[in-house]
């Protein structure tokens, strides 16, 4: 962690809580240190989690949801987290990701 502490302030980033990093502009990063007895690719497992996008609206959540399913991808139903709306995607290769819509007041998920 200290290493992304030293990091992403140079990149612009800036920190929202422990481990959640952001842009300002709806691009946030989020680092966990792995977890012993994790495998690859688990939660707190070594290795990239998931990319998260911020949505602007609930709607363009359910857009993104609707448009995947009409190109014929497998998607799962929309989540509701301590007042955001959120989408969690899988690509064909495994890779996560996440399209979040966080309303004022509400904190990123984390």
């Amino acid at each position: 962690m200290p290493y992304y502490d030293a990091l992403l302030p140079l990149l612009g980033f800036k920190k929202r809580k422990p481990h959640i990093w952001t842009d300002g502009e709806g691009f946030f990063l989020q680092f966990q240190e792995a977890r012993a007895g994790t495998s690859s690719y688990e939660r707190y497992g070594a290795g990239m989690n998931h990319v998260g996008f911020g949505a602007p609206n609930p709607q363009a959540v359910e857009d993104v949801r609707r448009g995947m399913a009409d190109a014929g991808f497998e998607t799962p139903e929309i989540q509701h987290l301590k007042g955001a709306t959120a989408l969690f995607l899988k690509d064909p290769d495994g890779i996560r990701f996440e399209v979040t819509h966080y309303p004022p007041g509400v904190d990123v998920v984390g």
